[in-house]
């Protein structure tokens, strides 16, 4: 035996035995790959972050509407009707972006069309912020609806396809923008009692500029498939379509209507409870100014469930436990609706608020299991885009019903939506895997 360190191999040791050659690799390969994984570990981290932040722009978004509803009626002298034209507006701009999605993305690419999206909220909060006349200020909606459904359906798209605990990830994801929803009202409460109250989008226009300049960066403008495999994932190769295919499958799937009508009536809710509570707390439980803090604690309720049960999908399984979920929150709905304590109301409105967090990231797992892959991008960000004109047509319908019978009908509203939510859930298909 003997050892040979001067042959063709510079980065290897060559040991002999008889004739039988061995090569033994020379540590600086190995270190050199133990270093390039840790790099693409860290980039997945920071690309999974910046869609977290994404994410903490839209519960911003959502959360700010409802502490700034009554100056809103106050500065623009308008009923319930009038001002429920902001969620119309936002609507339009919802379905738009949910339309624009697929082709978008065939089109631009994953990285071009969040960053599309997240401009899109740049422009909006500019003119908000300037607190325009009604009409321009209602139309800025429309523009900021189209930004958050593109980006929102690109961020659930991308998490979606990970490898390495997707059900974990998008509950970290959506609690991200339950953690925005938090955050929101408890600055916008603020504002809504100072002179320049429209100043509150000069702070939502600033999260919107760092959101734009960290997707530059992290992503590079670059298509979905080439920022998963710089950050180590494995690209399984999708079924070649035209784009008008892709549409066209996505369109004719079943599975993704009912996980979209799902999505409308469950982000209807959401936002309706967060929206209006505070007005129905303040005209019906003769509460103060202060009632804009029990959106934050709604919304901090959505963020803690979302990470905090975890464990219990797991255990029951996300299919029962949503209808555990549902049962329960409808009955703290009803103790609402019927027992006028303040305080008992803002506890309850809270735990609903847990109980409804896990909904949305459960939704989204189980499309990721029961869609093909080669369209479960556009198919997720369909769900998401049109689910996300639940949050601007369920609060304007409420407040259209509450122009004529009063806040008080809040509630009643509030429990026929969740018995709906709950009868279809009973709809959407069973998947134990996801077929490929």
């Amino acid at each position: 035996m003997e050892l040979n360190t001067l042959g063709p191999h510079k980065d290897s040791v060559e040991l002999t035995t008889h004739s039988v050659p061995v090569i033994y690799p020379n540590r600086g390969w190995i270190s050199l790959l133990f270093r390039r994984l840790a790099a693409q570990k860290i980039l997945a981290r920071i690309q999974f972050l910046s869609l977290c932040w994404t994410l903490f722009l839209a519960g911003w978004n959502d959360g700010t509407t409802g502490p700034l509803l009554p100056r809103i009626q106050d500065v623009y002298h308008v009923n319930f009707t009038i001002v429920s034209l902001i969620f119309v507006f936002a609507c339009i701009g919802f379905v738009a972006g949910a339309v624009a999605n697929i082709p978008l993305t065939d089109k631009l690419g994953f990285g071009k069309t969040i960053v599309f999206g997240s401009l899109c909220q740049v422009v909006a909060y500019s003119i908000q912020a300037a607190a325009p006349p009604f009409p321009v200020f209602v139309m800025a909606y429309t523009i900021n609806g189209m930004g958050l459904a593109l980006q929102d359906a690109q961020a659930n798209g991308f998490v979606a396809t990970l490898k390495d605990h997707p059900e974990s990830k998008m509950g970290v994801l959506h609690a991200a923008y339950g953690l925005g929803a938090f955050a929101s009202p408890l600055v916008a409460t603020q504002f809504s009692q100072l002179p320049r109250w429209s100043f509150h989008f000069l702070a939502s226009l600033g999260i919107a500029v760092s959101n734009t300049i960290l997707l530059i960066s992290v992503f590079k403008l670059q298509r979905q498939d080439e920022c998963l495999r710089q950050a180590g994932e494995v690209i399984i190769e999708r079924t070649p379509t035209s784009e008008e295919n892709t549409f066209r499958q996505v369109m004719r799937t079943r599975a993704v209507h009912l996980l979209a009508i799902f999505i409308l009536v469950y982000v209807g809710v959401e936002v309706t409870i967060g929206g209006w509570i505070a007005t129905f707390i303040i005209d019906v439980r003769g509460g103060g100014p202060s009632a804009g803090y029990i959106s934050s604690g709604f919304f901090g309720g959505l963020t803690t469930g979302r990470v905090a049960l975890l464990w219990v999908n797991k255990k029951i399984g996300e299919r029962r436990v949503m209808f555990l979920y549902a049962t329960i929150a409808l009955a703290l709905e009803i103790v609402i609706w019927l027992v006028p304590s303040l305080i008992g109301d803002a506890v309850a409105v809270s735990i609903v608020g847990v109980l409804l967090g896990p909904m949305y990231p459960i939704v989204m797992n189980q499309s990721s299991r029961i869609l093909p892959r080669w369209i479960l991008t556009g198919s997720i960000g369909w769900i998401a885009g049109f689910g996300q004109a639940g949050s601007a047509l369920f609060p304007f319908l409420t407040g259209a019903i509450s122009a004529k019978k009063g806040i008080k009908s809040l509630q009643p509203l509030l429990v026929s939506m969740m018995t709906f939510m709950m009868i279809l859930w009973m709809f959407v298909p069973k998947a134990p895997h996801r077929p490929d």
